[in-house]
């Protein structure tokens, strides 16, 4: 189990299941749709789920390119910890209990399942050909908040989008800065990223706008909900606003010794920290 929890890096779900828990409340608190804690137990092994398959394929995909890279020769899979059959089996089993998860939802979710692993699955292979791939990975962690609101009503909403939306700036934009310790491999073995297409300095730019992006788009569900915000996810917008800014005093061009601090704890914080905040709104509106 040890094993297997290290190849999918679960400390990693801390970005995208608070965003989750978001949409789930959202659909709570603004809809005639009461709570069921069936719905969320479902919704958080659907999160678990897809998230085990998206990251344990990505390994077994890269796992040639992993064992080149002096930062990754250490993954599971090039180490030897754990073979390429045993991730793909272990990615499989994934994705079908995924499926079978959402078929216990509603039929919304489970007619849409495949597409969801489409795009989480995908993401593995776009490196290859496109230095978009980092918004190919937000767009997959974008899934959580819309995701947990369909669990719930099975029906879009144009609120949720608004929390997708920034989740997908985000994320992409963070990744962009994780993926400057790569920029000289990925340029030497053809691998396309932002970093390796744009160089470092203007790779931070337009991470700096998809932050600027994502914090317009948490602010956005204020002015489109129909049961009002209260001072508490304002706190929520402006600590979350702190951080993004906050990551990127950290990383500079010319100095990449912070930014797996800057990926991991900073984002993993301004998650968790804007849902508890959004949590505690919604629960004193209620």
């Amino acid at each position: 189990m040890k094993k297997y929890l290290s190849l999918v890096t679960f400390t990693h779900t801390i970005f995208a299941m608070p965003f989750a828990f978001i949409g789930f409340f959202l659909a709570v608190t603004t809809t005639s749709y009461r709570f069921d804690w069936v719905k969320l137990v479902l919704m958080v092994l659907c999160m678990v789920f897809a998230r085990n398959s998206a990251m344990a394929f990505n390994r077994y995909l890269d796992r040639n390119i992993d064992s080149k890279n002096p930062r990754t020769k250490q993954r599971d899979i090039p180490s030897g910890r754990i073979s390429p059959a045993s991730a793909l089996t272990f990615t499989i089993i994934n994705c079908l209990l995924f499926v079978i998860t959402a078929w216990f939802i509603n039929n919304l979710c489970f007619y849409l399942s495949p597409v969801a692993l489409l795009v989480v699955l995908g993401y593995s292979a776009t490196k290859r050909f496109t230095a978009l791939c980092h918004m190919v990975l937000g767009l997959g962690l974008s899934l959580a908040p819309i995701g947990a609101y369909l669990a719930v009503t099975g029906q879009f909403a144009l609120t949720p989008l608004f929390f997708s939306l920034a989740v997908l700036c985000w994320v992409s934009g963070f990744d962009i800065i994780y993926a400057l310790q790569d920029e000289d491999f990925d340029r030497d073995e053809n691998l396309h990223s932002i970093p390796a297409w744009l160089g470092k300095v203007n790779a931070l730019r337009l991470s700096t706008f998809l932050h600027v992006l994502s914090a317009a788009f948490v602010i956005m569900p204020v002015f489109f909900t129909p049961v009002g915000f209260g001072y508490l996810y304002y706190a929520g917008i402006v600590f979350f606003c702190a951080m993004l800014i906050y990551q990127h005093l950290l990383v500079k061009p010319n100095d990449l010794s912070r930014v797996n601090f800057a990926f991991m704890t900073t984002n993993g914080i301004a998650s968790v920290v804007f849902a508890v905040f959004f949590l505690l709104d919604r629960l004193w509106i209620r």
